[in-house]
């Protein structure tokens, strides 16, 4: 878990520079990332914790043996669902106050039981674990492009 807290320091480091955009890296700007990452992440805590673990199945997936053993996104190849993309206009306020949300629920992530899980439209079901790990690359994938964006 000390992994996305550490991501999630870098991604408050940030939060000041939110409205920067550099159209050569992405479309979206600093901000757009950090609270599609937030998003994410409270989603899937939400999902995860909902989760009847005794409907988990699992089925081959070549992009999930892809995606874990590479551990990296290509940019640019990903449609996000529609539920974890920003609406509405940010600010540094929100972005703090999600932040301080999203860190609040991050022990209880750690602490769900092992055979929760959640729908990936890409890799189908993830248990917990599969889903910290997704969580952890998803968020390094996108502090790597707001490093970019600020470079």
């Amino acid at each position: 878990m000390t992994q996305l807290e550490t991501l999630l320091q870098q991604l408050e480091q940030s939060i000041a520079r939110h409205e920067t955009l550099n159209q050569a890296v992405s479309q979206a700007s600093v901000g757009w990332h950090i609270e599609h990452t937030l998003l994410t992440l409270n989603g899937i805590q939400q999902v995860l914790a909902a989760s009847d673990p005794a409907r988990y199945r699992w089925r081959f997936s070549l992009g999930r043996l892809v995606f874990f053993t590479f551990k990296r996104i290509p940019r640019g190849r990903a449609k996000s669902p529609e539920v974890v993309l920003p609406k509405g206009p940010i600010s540094a306020e929100t972005l703090t106050a999600h932040l301080a949300r999203t860190r609040a629920i991050l022990p209880r992530l750690a602490a769900l039981p092992a055979g929760s899980y959640f729908y990936h439209p890409y890799f189908g079901d993830l248990r917990r674990d599969q889903a910290l790990r997704f969580l952890e690359i998803h968020t390094r994938h996108h502090v790597a492009i707001i490093a970019d964006i600020l470079a």
